[in-house]
Formats: structure tokens, C-alpha cells, sequence
């Protein structure tokens, strides 16, 4: 490798950078356990319900671990050629262009696709030879093959309670990951995390946890999800800023959720339980 390539490499590497830590409060032993599965370039799989913090939980490791970050917000109309690269047309004529995944493995990134399952089956097996001892991409459009830096990491997360049969990742994508589970946080750890992410005393945390729990427990009783962290956090931030906290419950833990009046008239019963 020229120096002058070594020298784009790093200053794109710095492009992606985290530069200031991200709130993570550790639930368990998640954080060694994910610092040894970097140690062996083992590609991770993050299982666990929608807002309950493992985007959170990657960007953190990413600092931790001094390394540049490139996510990918997932979604059915992403094509294999979103993901490793397409040719362009310019004014100069035809070039390359890198898509997320080869860019992170030539710079030495960790690569996070979140909610993996919503792409296509045919686009996410593109990424089966990064994730075994060939740790390398082929780019048959290109007809390159790029051996991926040494410091890459595949990770992907998904929401296995909420998927349906035809959205799971086959046998052949899961067994080439090792694996992580999230839940939503213990109650005194979720109550920390309001107070720091949602600007509110403990007490009003206490209450927003009460009633996210209570909300949880309607999971598969007319909610597909429960209350996650992450809306908990928002009504904390709404209340932060001045609103009612009945209209910021609302607002931010509600409406979102469901459509149906009985379901909302149950949550709005049990924000008013705690907030009138």
C-alpha cells in the first residue's frame, strides 16, 4: 500500500470517527463480552426490542474502542448495490463510487447494520464473505476483491420479537455471527437514563419507568410493541422543555404506540395514574 493511500485511509477513517463518548449505562457484562468478540474480528449479532438501546450500545464500543463507525439504516428497497458500490456518470465520465460496506472494510471500521432483516434476503448475502475466515468483498461489477483491513468489524442487529417468518435471517447468515441479547434496562438503570438523556429529576424518571413497564405488559394484549427506552427518553425531553408532562406522555408515548381508542384510552388512564 502506497503511502499516499495509507494516508487517504486514515483521514477518511477520521471522517467516521466517534469524538466524544456517548451515554451507555451497562446493563450486564455486554461490554466485555463485546470487547473480546472485537479482539477476534468476530462478527456480532444484536438481538433485542426496538428502542432499547443497541444503536446506542455500538457507538459507544465504537468510541471505546477508537474506532470510525459507518451505519446503515436498513430497509426493504436497499439493493446489494447500496451497500458495496455502484458506477456513477459525471462530467468526467464513469467512476466508482463505494457504498457503506466497502468503504468500512478497506478503512478499518465497524460496519452496523441495524435492523438487518427489513433488506432483502439477496442484498445481505453479499456480506457472507466478510463474515467468515475470507474476510474479503467481492466486487464482480468492479471486478475487484477487497480484502478487508484488519481492524474491520461486521455487526448487525434486528428486532427478532416483532419480525414475521418472511422477514427472519436464514440459518446461513445467523451461524456465521455470534450473538447478543438486549432487553429494555432494570428499572433503577432506566430510571438513570432519563435523568442523564432526558433532562428530568428522578422523580418524574420513576414515573415515566412506572409507565413504560405498564405499557410493556400490554406487549401481545393490543400493542405489537411495548414502550420502549428510547420514547421514554423523548417524554422526559418534552417535559424537560416545558411541556405538560400528561401532554409530553402524550405526545411521545401514546400516539406513537397505537391507533386504537380502547388501547389509548388505557395508556392515557395510566399516565394519568402517575401525573394528575
Amino acid at each position: 500500500m502506497s503511502a499516499k493511500t495509507d494516508s487517504a485511509i486514515t483521514s477518511l477513517a477520521e471522517e467516521y470517527r466517534i469524538k466524544e463518548e456517548p451515554f451507555y449505562c451497562p446493563v450486564g457484562d455486554e461490554v466485555e463480552t463485546y470487547e473480546a468478540a472485537y479482539a477476534a474480528r468476530m462478527p456480532m449479532m444484536l438481538k433485542g426490542p426496538t428502542g432499547c438501546g443497541k444503536s446506542r450500545f455500538v457507538e459507544y464500543m465504537a468510541w471505546k474502542l477508537g474506532r470510525p463507525l459507518i451505519t446503515v439504516a436498513c430497509n426493504e428497497d436497499m439493493t446489494a448495490s447500496d451497500l458495496v458500490g455502484r458506477f456513477l456518470l459525471d462530467k468526467d465520465g464513469t467512476r466508482w463510487q463505494d457504498g457503506p460496506l466497502t468503504l468500512a472494510a478497506r478503512i478499518g471500521a465497524i460496519c452496523y447494520l441495524d435492523e438487518v432483516v427489513e433488506a432483502r434476503q439477496d442484498t445481505t448475502v453479499v456480506i457472507h464473505p466478510l463474515t467468515d475466515h475470507r474476510r474479503e468483498l467481492p466486487l464482480d461489477k468492479k471486478g475487484e476483491l477487497v480484502k478487508a483491513h484488519p481492524d474491520f468489524q461486521l455487526v448487525i442487529s434486528y428486532n427478532p420479537g416483532y419480525q414475521s417468518l418472511m422477514k427472519d435471517l436464514k440459518q446461513s447468515t445467523k451461524q456465521r455471527f455470534g450473538a447478543l441479547d438486549f432487553d429494555y434496562p432494570e428499572t433503577e438503570i432506566e430510571v438513570e437514563i432519563i435523568v442523564r438523556e432526558g433532562g428530568v429529576d428522578k422523580d418524574i424518571a420513576e414515573k415515566l419507568v412506572q409507565i413504560g413497564q405498564r405499557g410493556r405488559n400490554l406487549k401481545g394484549h393490543g400493542l405489537d410493541e411495548g414502550i420502549s427506552t428510547r420514547l421514554l427518553v423523548y417524554a422526559a425531553q418534552l417535559i424537560n422543555k416545558g411541556l405538560a408532562p400528561v401532554v409530553a406522555c402524550r405526545v411521545a408515548l401514546v400516539r406513537p404506540l397505537t391507533d386504537d381508542p380502547d388501547m389509548r384510552d388505557t395508556l392515557d388512564a395510566a399516565v394519568s395514574t402517575f401525573f394528575e
